[in-house]
């Protein structure tokens, strides 16, 4: 028995020695909140006060050491996600997760961003602030690379550490810039469906065929190859582990119209939920200098922030800067290719991408001069059909770096409407509002038209130098309003109306939320911060019930069950908000899928449907498309023996709808709740695997909201009806220009990184029930509900 007795003494003393060691290594990974640190590129002693959300609110006598500073907090808190956003652009992720990301560093490292950035920063003023207070953020980064805690990820994936530099913050910036785009997921379907079926099946979606008058050749047979490009690339950034920018909201409110006679700002930019978020949250505060800032991971410059003068913002313009080419090969030598001045050698080049685990692949690479051709890069593509990719980003002058500072450091409402000059791509929609009652909508961009006969919808013929002319526009005819009549601006992706006559190509959103806004802005003159609180979270779509209207009309409701009875009841009476205890968007949700797919696999298939699905335009059409009884999609082509109407596939699928919802929910119509199916888990890229996924991801959580309300949660519709939320609000921001130091914000899950910090999902709940918390700006506030870590120069 003593024997015994000390066997199991021993044991719990290893297992105390055991636990103890993994609680101090933990501790040791943790990011340092207090303390002093010996910061080697600071002059003077910077103090940086972590809130109690993890804000760090950094004090310092000059903007290069407050950067300096900021570089080793950023890096404390987010510098796997850091090393993730510099390895996508230069095709570099294959080097730590292997061969299953291969395509992505195929498809990015031929793209060209990695040359891009070398060439812009060779041409960048080296004595200019903005590359000085680059280089301080980056020795602050470098020297927490070197002498602080490696991350755990690093630890369990393998990472080799490199120092960073300024081509990684120019690669950032370059795969955001991508992210944007929707030509690649979009043009080549489009291509498909006028080739295949012509363009009276393109009507719905809003193609007008008179601009089409000069016809790309289709392919012999099936013209399958063009939408693979859109299957490769939707899914080289879905898979990507930094998600993609998708849409976003933004409203700025005049004096003439609030309570208290000051502007009020609010922004919400929808990007793809991931673990950690988005958004990298600091207060910078210096004798010559303040901003509450928003930062992606790796840069030093804010794109969202504000101060006590100026608050700004963005959402995506879904203008059109991007083109596809089909070239035309010289048939006596594939290395050449037709142009309108006769044949022209194609750039020949080569990449070597490390494979863990695997031997290096040697991708090469061919450019004509619209850009690299696609061949190659995404899987499917005959290489005697060969696609190019021109790109507004890579073919003007990128001046990112300076535009993100100048926007971050603008004197005035002037000065910040010039600088957003420097922005050729991506297209956005830049919103202002600042403590003298001004407020703008600005976009950026270089803005072309193309020729009347060319309709940059389709693929293009890259042989006859007419489909590549471009007339650009002076950056004066960019949309914009600034201090309009009707005393607010909005911005919602939706479709913008133009300076002139010319109307903008893109790939805008639907009205919904701009709709709603304008709804919601008008009638009122006495706007609060507490009403946009409200607003920001609101869930009820402007445009839904009037589809359900018409879903109804053209239902036969002849013999229909109890059930389908209630289904339609709690149709009948919805308003179109999307809150936990609704019933009737998980039936509008669910029919929606089985009236796409019935209306369109058919003649797509299931490949070219599923691409629909991932695409704005789907979006866009819907409203009007299930309106349409003379539209050609209803009738199903796998049924040689009948014709199918309107009324024929709306009845078929809300009779699949209610069946399903049966089996997936039961029979009892009160207990089809919305949050049963609509939940939000933001993933980790280590949380893929079971054993890691709670340690890592965050959640799932039940969750309102919906496709294209304001409180914008968005899922992609499946047949097995879980709305499982891939993106949504990457922060809601609401600026009180009243009373500044009050102004409210929240992040999806928190902001650190890092799964050891106790700020690494301690917004989240507050997220989920749409409650804010202070961005605070007032020192001895900060001061009174801080830790301090004190950075001392050597």
């Amino acid at each position: 028995m003593k024997k015994l007795k000390k066997i199991v003494g021993v044991v719990l003393l290893l297992f105390v020695i055991l636990a103890l060691a993994v609680v101090g290594y933990g501790y040791f990974l943790k990011p340092k909140y207090d303390g002093e640190v010996v910061l080697n590129a600071i002059q003077k002693e910077t103090t940086v006060y972590f809130d109690e959300y993890g804000i760090p609110h950094i004090y310092a006598q000059s903007q290069k050491d407050a950067m300096t500073t900021l570089g080793y907090v950023h890096a404390q808190d987010r510098l796997w996600q850091m090393e993730l956003m510099r390895r996508i652009a230069p095709g570099r992720l294959s080097e730590i997760f292997g061969s299953v990301m291969l395509k992505n560093d195929k498809f990015f490292a031929g793209l060209g961003l990695n040359e891009d950035s070398e060439k812009a920063i060779a041409q960048l003023d080296k004595n200019s602030e903005s590359y000085q207070l680059t280089l301080a953020y980056l020795e602050g980064v470098n020297q927490f690379l070197e002498d602080g805690p490696t991350p755990i990820e690093f630890q369990l994936v393998g990472v080799q550490k490199e120092k960073f530099t300024i081509k990684d913050v120019y690669n950032i910036f370059g795969y955001m810039a991508f992210s944007f785009a929707m030509a690649q997921k979009t043009d080549p379907l489009l291509t498909d469906i006028r080739d295949e079926l012509g363009m009276e099946y393109l009507k719905d979606f809003g193609i007008d065929g008179s601009l089409a008058h000069t016809q790309l050749k289709s392919f012999k047979g099936k013209s399958e190859a063009y939408s693979k490009i859109s299957k490769s690339v939707t899914s080289l950034l879905e898979n990507s582990p930094i998600p993609p920018f998708i849409g976003s909201n933004s409203w700025v409110v005049g004096p003439q119209k609030t309570k208290c006679g000051k502007v009020l700002f609010a922004n919400d930019p929808h990007i793809g939920f991931s673990q950690p978020a988005t958004w990298y949250e600091a207060h910078i505060v210096t004798p010559d200098y303040e901003m509450y800032g928003y930062y992606l991971a790796g840069t030093p410059f804010p794109l969202l922030g504000h101060n006590r003068e100026y608050a700004y913002g963005l959402t995506m313009f879904e203008n059109d800067d991007m083109d596809l080419f089909l070239e035309t090969n010289n048939p006596e030598n594939e290395n050449q290719y037709q142009t309108s001045e006769g044949f022209k050698n194609y750039q020949l080049s080569e990449k070597t991408i490390k494979v863990k685990d695997s031997t290096n692949v040697v991708l090469k690479i061919k450019k004509s001069h619209h850009g690299p051709l696609m061949n190659g890069l995404v899987e499917g593509l005959a290489n005697d059909k060969p696609i190019s990719m021109w790109w507004t980003y890579l073919q003007h002058k990128n001046q990112i770096l300076d535009a993100v500072y100048a926007l971050s450091h603008a004197k005035n409402l002037e000065h910040f409407h010039q600088s957003i000059e420097l922005i050729a791509a991506p297209g956005l929609n830049i919103m202002y509002g600042d403590a003298k009652g001004n407020i703008a909508w600005i976009t950026s961009g270089k803005l072309y038209k193309m020729p009347d006969n060319v309709n940059a919808n389709f693929i293009l013929d890259g042989s006859n130098g007419k489909d590549e002319q471009k007339e650009y526009y002076d950056f004066s005819e960019n949309p914009y309003a600034i201090n309009p009549d009707w005393k607010y601006v909005y911005s919602s992706n939706n479709q913008v109306e133009p300076m002139g006559d010319y109307l903008y190509p893109g790939y805008y959103l639907p009205e919904d939320r701009a709709k709603r806004i304008v709804q919601l802005l008008e009638p009122k003159n006495d706007w609060t911060k507490e009403d946009f609180m409200k607003m920001i979270n609101d869930d009820q779509s402007s445009v839904a019930p009037s589809i359900v209207q018409n879903i109804l009309k053209g239902i036969a409701q002849k013999s229909l069950s109890d059930t389908e009875k209630a289904a339609i009841a709690q149709l009948q009476k919805w308003n179109g908000n999307n809150g936990l205890n609704e019933i009737a968007p998980t039936i509008y949700n669910q029919f929606l899928y089985h009236y796409l797919q019935n209306t369109f696999e058919d003649e797509l298939g299931k490949d070219r449907f599923a691409i629909l699905l991932n695409t704005h335009i789907m979006k866009q059409m819907i409203a009007f498309q299930i309106a349409n009884e003379t539209s050609p999609w209803w009738d199903n082509k796998t049924t040689s023996d009948k014709t199918e109407t309107r009324k024929d596939i709306l009845t078929r699928s809300f009779q699949q709808t209610i069946s399903h919802l049966n089996q997936k929910l039961g029979n009892q119509v009160s207990g089809w709740t919305w949050n049963k199916v609509h939940t939000v888990e933001h993933k980790h890229p280590l949380g893929e695997v079971a054993a890691l996924r709670s340690y890592f991801n965050v959640g799932p959580f039940e969750i309102n909201g919906s496709n294209e309300v304001i409180n914008n949660l968005m899922f992609t519709f499946t047949e097995a009806g879980n709305h499982q939320v891939k993106a949504g609000p990457s922060t809601r921001r609401i600026i009180d220009f009243s009373d500044i130091e009050n102004s409210v914000s929240i992040l999806p899950t928190g902001q650190s990184g890092n799964p050891l910090s106790e700020h690494y999902k301690d917004q989240a709940e507050l997220y989920n029930q749409g409650k804010f918390r202070k961005m605070k700006m007032n020192k001895k506030e900060i001061e009174g509900s801080s830790r301090k870590l004190v950075f001392k120069p050597r």
